[in-house]
Order: C-alpha cells, then structure tokens, then sequence
C-alpha cells in the first residue's frame, strides 16, 4: 500500500477510535466507572455493573455495548494496518483521554 493511503487509513482509524473512546470515557463518567483502572475493563465487559459508583442500568448498557464496540474497531484496525500500527493509535488515543479527563476515569497504573 502507497504511503499516503496508509496516512489516510490511519487517519481515518484514529479518528473512529478517538470518538468511540470519547463515548467510553464520557459513559464511564456519568455511571462513575473508574474504566482506567487495572480489571475495571473486563468486569464491565462482564455485565459487572458493581464498578459503577451510581445506579444507572442504562448508561452502563450503554458504556458495555461501546467497549465491545471499541474492541470490534480495534480488531477491524488491526486488520487494516497490522498490530504494531493499530496498537500505537489505541494507546495514542487512550493517552489522550487521560490527559483530558484526568484521574476521573482512574489510573494504568
């Protein structure tokens, strides 16, 4: 593939993952899911609404059904630009929403 088409690719890659995490981290805010934090992922994954600090079934519905969303377009990357490249976007844009939201969605760590 042509530099410049893998440019746009990524681009267009980066730019979808961004707004699906955008999504994530604004749901995870409202049900008060500290989504960074080591575990915290899999357990909503895992219909473990437990990780919320409020009762709000439809929001955590919501914040499921956008994580498994953002594993398909992961998996859809990674298909487009191969593993190296589509897991330094994901981190580019995870690092990104953490500069945003600060510790409200919790620490990597």
């Amino acid at each position: 593939m042509p530099k410049r088409e893998t440019e746009l690719g990524s681009a267009w890659w980066s730019q979808s993952l961004e707004e699906m995490d955008r999504e994530v981290a604004r749901l995870a805010t409202l049900c008060r899911v500290r989504i960074l934090e080591p575990g915290v992922i899999e357990r909503v994954l895992n219909n473990d609404d437990s990780v919320c600090g409020i009762n709000n079934p439809a929001a955590f519905r919501k914040l499921r059904d956008a994580l498994m969303m953002h594993y398909h377009l992961r998996d859809k990357a990674v298909g487009a630009l191969g593993e190296i490249h589509a897991a330094a976007l994901v981190k580019r844009v995870i690092d990104r929403l953490a500069a945003r939201y600060g510790d409200v969605l919790g620490s990597r760590d």
